[in-house]
């Protein structure tokens, strides 16, 4: 698999970017392929409400939820995620046309850049920190996430990840020893790469299986906050649109009349985590589901502009959280899903057409987690979200290295260092001093 991109073929020119207000560089994909497995969909189980012998292991038991925190307009929040999709291609599936009559079909949402990790990164912590592959990362345990967010105010989360094997996993990927197909990746399970989650067992062990979630539907016990990831081929990763088109008949269609699942405060999210092709701006499908969509809503469309950012402000709106000093407090890219803003007095942009950022920007933007443009992890930004609430800021944080102070972007591959992870999380902790004496020792 290409180090640049989810996709295995790949033909790259480098160009360099600048966007007004944002100051980004980046590279464009001229060309991509997909790897696509020619198969059929076959069920794991009778019913999603079941467990199956497919996942690996037996359910861990039941999630313990803290008590019901009420949001103003919803009290449940689902994200679904699929793979790598165009926008028209997903347009095209039958399932996709019959969801959109039942809910809020989003026609101008965006990933936020390729490959596939970075964006998932970017759903769980504000930012993707410069990444522009799938390799192993971990971030340090003083940057936060919406899980910080969520603990403040006791609203009770989990994620719930297929073939993962058990809670908590933290290894790269799984392979089914059945069938010896990897299923389950590291990369597309967005809290357990952040070490403020996976390395709190409290915090790792509501991250869970498919197994679990049969049980813990079946107790009506899922949580508020809620991350869904299929396995690579039900996503489409591994598959085509029309696979992954069948999984959701068979998971998310029943699902929906489910008041253990769907009741009428819940709102799900529908979406890809990038779009397909890489020359062309990166819009995705996206439908807003779920009993909190007012009945007057549904079978409609919203134009307003999107981002995956935009899960976190919705979030902060809902439940009036701090938030987290990333780009949910970059109101460019953050703006609320309208009737949530609406109810919550928050005020979106209104850029539209060639105001939108360019989303398909990778490999020479600035961050630790980019080792030929490395910059330290900085102390969050003071701003505000989609909520009230202070920047939340980790105990542990160096508030003396922030964006004002930070050095300027070093090139550790051409310094001879390597860029692996263990060396990118290692200069993320220290302070700005000794970083720059170990910059200074490289060139």
């Amino acid at each position: 698999m290409s180090s640049l991109c989810s996709h295995p073929e790949t033909n790259l020119k480098m160009i360099a970017f600048s966007i007004p207000g944002l100051s980004i560089f980046g590279a464009l994909v001229i060309e991509s392929a997909s790897a696509a497995v020619a198969s059929t969909f076959t069920a794991p189980a009778a019913a999603p409400t079941d467990q199956s012998p497919f996942y690996v292991g037996a359910s861990n038991g039941t999630i313990t939820n803290s008590p019901l925190v009420a949001g103003k307009v919803f009290d449940r929040f689902i994200q679904i995620w699929l793979e790598n999709t165009n926008f028209a291609a997903a347009a095209s599936q039958a399932v996709f046309q019959n969801l959109s009559t039942q809910g809020i079909t989003l026609t101008e949402y965006y990933g936020v850049t390729h490959t596939s990790e970075p964006n998932y990164l970017a759903a769980g912590g504000g930012d993707f920190w410069g990444l522009y592959d799938d390799d192993f990362e971990a971030v340090p345990n003083n940057i936060s996430t919406i899980v910080d967010l969520l603990d403040q105010k006791a609203i009770s989360w989990s994620a719930y990840q297929e073939n993962m094997p058990y809670d908590g996993y933290e290894g790269y990927n799984y392979t089914n020893q059945d069938d010896g197909y990897t299923y389950y990746v590291r990369k597309h399970n967005p809290l357990i790469i952040y070490d403020s989650v996976s390395q709190n067992t409290t915090r790792s062990a509501r991250i869970r299986n498919f197994n679990d979630f049969a049980v813990d539907l079946g107790n009506n016990t899922i949580s508020q906050w809620v991350f869904v990831t299929p396995n690579l081929r039900n996503d489409g990763h591994d598959t085509t649109v029309a696979f992954a088109a069948e999984w959701l008949n068979y998971w998310l269609v029943p699902l929906l009349e489910d008041p253990n699942f769907n009741t009428d405060r819940t709102l799900i999210l529908l979406t890809f985590d990038e779009n397909e092709t890489y020359t062309i701006n990166n819009q995705v499908y996206a439908i807003l589901l779920g009993g909190a969509i007012p009945t007057t809503l549904r079978n409609t469309t919203d134009s307003t502009f999107y981002t995956h950012y935009s899960t976190l402000t919705t979030v902060e709106a809902n439940w009036d959280l701090g938030n987290l000093g990333r780009q949910d407090t970059n109101k460019t890219v953050s703006n609320v899903f309208s009737f949530v803003a609406s109810d919550t007095g928050y005020t979106n942009n209104n850029i539209s057409g060639s105001a939108i950022p360019l989303l398909n920007l990778t490999t020479t933007i600035p961050g630790p987690l980019n080792p030929e443009y490395y910059v330290p992890y900085l102390a969050p930004t003071n701003g505000t979200g989609g909520g009230s609430g202070p920047t939340f800021f980790a105990s542990n944080v160096n508030m003396s290295l922030n964006a004002a102070d930070a050095p300027a972007p070093v090139n550790l591959t051409a310094a001879g260092t390597s860029g692996s992870s263990e060396v990118r999380v290692g200069l993320g902790l220290l302070g700005t001093a000794t970083i720059g004496a170990v910059i200074m020792a490289l060139l």
